[in-house]
């Protein structure tokens, strides 16, 4: 293989990585956790529900109705302190990582540097010998970069069913002790619902409530 061919291709490569590594830490925990929320807060719709009868009187209606109430997710997610910990956490294991492929890449491309300063003046041999040596070096560096991103991801998703549960079963525990009968959720991204009356918000105490429980678990965490 002749040398400037095989740079190239080394280049292209590195790009290609690093723009794999950017796209893989670009963003941390939010469109997904949003979809997370919405999902947890219907989930509470089933339990306890019966099929209602077709023939129904206005005030009962009416009473079902006042069962409907409705959670801003966009608020939540701002004010929650478990997911601001998540994110912060998240956000900052996506720096470090990045910082650590961004140092191994450009060491990388130091060695290819000076391969190319060099090669007009190695042998075949030699050429042949480098050549190798930085294809196996290209094949780590590709492999670790898909190791991060793929370890990342995983600990992302792991993050997100944590949220979920936690989100979960707390609407359920309200819904139920409330006598809710539907949660439905909103967020101005995927907005489900287009108009609600502010009376059926419910965001502020169930926040209220998820970071009592959360400041309370820390304190015992810290004993």
């Amino acid at each position: 293989m002749k040398y400037g061919i095989f740079v190239v291709g080394l280049s292209a490569e590195l790009n290609k990585m690093k723009s794999n590594m950017n796209y893989a830490f670009a963003s941390i925990a939010k469109a997904g956790i949003g979809i997370l929320l919405a999902a947890a807060a219907l989930a509470c719709n089933n339990q306890g529900t019966k099929p209602a009868s077709t023939a129904v009187s206005a005030d009962s209606l009416q009473a079902n109705v006042e069962k409907i109430v409705y959670v801003n997710a966009d608020s939540l997610l701002e004010k929650y302190e478990y997911f601001k910990d998540i994110r912060a956490r998240l956000e900052e294991k996506a720096k470090k990582t990045q910082a650590d492929l961004q140092a191994r890449s450009t060491a990388f491309q130091r060695e290819v540097a000076e391969y190319q300063q060099n090669a007009p003046t190695m042998s075949a041999a030699d050429r042949q010998s480098a050549e190798e040596r930085l294809a196996r070096k290209q094949d780590e560096l590709a492999r670790h970069n898909q190791n991060a991103s793929a370890s990342f991801a995983q600990e992302e998703a792991s993050e997100n069913e944590k949220l979920y549960g936690r989100i979960t079963d707390y609407l359920k525990k309200h819904a139920k002790e409330n006598g809710y009968k539907l949660v439905l959720t909103y967020s101005a991204a995927s907005p489900a619902v287009l108009y609600a009356d502010e009376s059926l918000e419910i965001t502020n105490e169930v926040l209220t409530a998820l970071n009592a429980e959360y400041a309370k678990e820390k304190k015992e965490n810290k004993k």
